[in-house]
């Protein structure tokens, strides 16, 4: 049993200590806010107005492709250019779709093909915008800081999915949906003026000695060329696909297995971030655990199968407590490969090989079209299902026979 003393709790915050990372946080904490009331405002609207599975399905096959496309590319630009500066013109481009999506639906004229064309437009920006995030941690806090870092990005990224759909539910219900689209625009300032509040020591400019094609090719060479980072990236997609998309499907089981509404949708997606804090917490303060093989794929197992547990329970009331323990699983898992290969990768290939292990957000939104897609013609009980026995024996499967992965102790 932790015992949560109070060098514990200090060691779990520790990362806040550095001004450039404080100021990251609390930009993240309220434009993720926005972004998390965004996604679930638009996966309502969709399913509510068409009542088509497949409607959602097509939704987020045009937001995942777009990632799978360009993600590449955008790593290769996150080891060119300077970082922040790159971040904050991904924000500014996101924000200026945001209000054109939210003028849309006040406007009350969001027909289906424009409601897709924001929504590739967001997968184009997500895809720079991911690797150069993820890879400015590095530079605002120093390495033996790092594990804790990455865990309380994951637990603030998890916090608001506690908040905006919570606030989603009640919104939509009492303003409508185009009052979160409203809220989320407003969000992106706050994260702009955040990373123009950081102050960095001069640094040389980083000349691009490779073409971009070869750029990109070289931190494929890398992962190839490296056998543990190889599998560390395959053990993030592979149970991406089949995994994270639970939480856009949670829209059909409230919608149409447990007929809650777009407020019992909140409180769902609510009590599956609030585990996911829970997770994150637990690494932030035990980095030990943050940086172990093994852990990290017993983690990958409980996530598979509470999932199946979920998909199979017919109570409502017990819904809340499984999605508990699923965001919980699903964070642990999730947060300990980023911390495992980021101590792995060294700084100057960091955002190429981070944008190859970001293909799962664009993963996650084809596995969620695929999912949608098997619930359309099975039912999403049996969907759901399907996908945690997947995880389960995929992870089995690597804790049984990859040596390598299990070994792996602080990031070594």
């Amino acid at each position: 049993m932790v015992r949560w003393s109070a060098g514990r709790i200090g060691r779990a915050f520790s990362a806040l200590g550095h001004r450039n990372y404080r100021l990251m946080w609390m930009g993240t904490l309220v434009s993720n806010t926005g972004d998390w009331m965004d996604q679930v405002a638009l996966n309502w609207l969709v399913v509510a107005t068409t009542g088509s599975p497949f409607h959602l399905a097509l939704v987020n096959l045009c937001r995942g492709l777009p990632i799978l496309v360009f993600v590449l590319v955008g790593g290769a630009m996150a080891d060119r250019l300077p970082r922040r500066r790159l971040m904050m013109l991904t924000q500014s481009a996101a924000m200026a779709l945001a209000t054109f999506l939210a003028v849309m639906v006040l406007w009350g004229d969001a027909p289906i093909w424009a409601i897709l064309a924001v929504a590739t437009g967001r997968g184009i920006f997500t895809a720079f915008n991911m690797p150069v995030r993820h890879s400015l941690i590095s530079e605002l806090v120093p390495k033996n800081d790092l594990p804790n870092a990455i865990a309380l990005h994951s637990m603030t990224v998890n916090l608001t999915k506690i908040l905006g759909p919570a606030l989603a539910g009640l919104i939509i219900g009492t303003l409508g949906t185009g009052v979160c689209f409203a809220l989320n625009a407003a969000s992106f300032v706050v994260v702009i003026g955040a990373l123009h509040a950081m102050r960095f020591p001069p640094e040389p400019l980083r000349t691009p000695s490779l073409p971009l094609r070869k750029s990109i090719a070289e931190g494929m060479a890398y992962v190839r060329g490296e056998r543990t980072v190889l599998l560390l990236v395959l053990i993030a997609l592979v149970p991406t696909f089949f995994g994270q998309p639970y939480l856009s499907i949670l829209t059909l089981f409230a919608h149409d297995v447990f007929r809650i509404g777009p407020e019992g949708l909140g409180l769902l997606t609510a009590f599956a971030a609030g585990g996911s804090v829970a997770g994150a917490l637990m690494l932030a303060s035990l980095p030990r655990v943050a940086a172990s093989g093994w852990w990290m794929m017993a983690f990958l197992i409980g996530f598979g199968a509470v999932l199946v547990a979920f998909a199979a329970n017919p109570f409502l009331a017990a819904a809340p407590v499984l999605l508990l323990a699923t965001g919980a699983f699903h964070i642990a898992y999730n947060a300990a490969n980023n911390t495992i290969l980021q101590m792995r990768v060294p700084n100057e290939v960091r955002g190429r090989v981070i944008s190859i292990l970001m293909l799962n957000r664009g993963l996650v939104q084809l596995g969620t079209a695929a999912t949608a897609g098997a619930a359309g013609v099975v039912g999403a009980r049996w969907a759901m299902a399907g996908n945690g026995l997947i995880i389960l024996v995929f992870g089995a499967l690597v804790l049984l026979r990859e040596r390598r992965i299990t070994d792996l102790n602080g990031g070594e």
